[in-house]
């Protein structure tokens, strides 16, 4: 079973002359232990689809599916039960909490969903060591480099028993050599049998992907797997 399905999704702002189509009919599965990469032009709703992937939106038209149950009959604390215990997502700005230290971090979304605070503690703190980051686990996050607060916002992402990671330029604010150990740790989290969608405009680091997905205008107009090479994801992309 696919850990994400996206079955014709289609996303609209606003009414009349106004109306922009942000999804035109955008099908997409991904299966454990898989990365997809999605690229595409500034506009052509790469971030719409993240946002509708991890029910934060709801699609004008279609239907989304995580772990086979389907979105669009799930309550408001379905779906934030939903977020907590099955989503992950990584941000290019991380969004980490600045007064709390990593591991509190990480540790949060298990207190939030009814973990007791040392059980939770632990698990963020097993997070941290897989990512190598267990003697900055008491830091803050303005203690942290870019990259370690990236590292931070991966645990948290996956931490627990989440199948689903959604990174939206997860390397945009890191130099190449941290963005190169970013993927990898993603890479990682899939090995592990979670499914990962990234976007990205790094062809040389899509080109880790399983797939790529290439939209223009809201639809996918392309996608390679595996991917041949970084020359021709750019060509893809233009």
């Amino acid at each position: 079973m696919s850990v994400l399905e996206m079955r014709d999704v289609s996303k609209t702002y606003g009414q009349g002359p106004a109306e922009v189509a942000a999804l035109r009919g955008v099908d997409l599965a991904v299966d454990p232990g898989t990365m997809v990469a999605v690229m595409g032009p500034s506009g052509s709703g790469k971030s719409t689809l993240l946002t509708i992937a991890g029910s934060l939106e709801s699609p004008t038209a279609g239907e989304v599916l995580v772990s086979g149950a389907p979105l669009a009959g799930m309550s408001r604390d379905e779906l934030a039960r939903l977020r907590r215990r099955s989503i992950g997502y990584v941000f290019q700005d991380f969004n980490l909490l600045p007064g709390l230290t990593a591991v509190e971090n990480v540790s949060l979304p298990l207190e939030l969903d009814g973990l007791s605070g040392r059980r939770a503690r632990q698990r963020g703190l097993e997070a941290l060591d897989l990512l190598g980051l267990a003697d900055r686990a008491g830091h803050f996050p303005d203690q942290l480099s870019g990259g370690e607060r990236q590292r931070v916002a991966i645990a948290r992402a996956v931490v627990g028993d989440r199948r689903l990671l959604l990174a939206d330029e997860p390397t945009g604010a890191l130099d190449s050599v941290t963005g190169e150990a970013v993927m990898r740790l993603i890479l990682a989290a899939c090995k592990r049998g979670v499914a990962a969608v990234v976007v990205t405009h790094d062809a040389q680091l899509a080109s880790w992907a399983d797939r790529v997905v290439f939209l223009r205008d809201g639809r996918v107009i392309d996608h390679t797997s595996p991917p041949p090479g970084p020359e021709s994801l750019l060509e893809a992309e233009r």
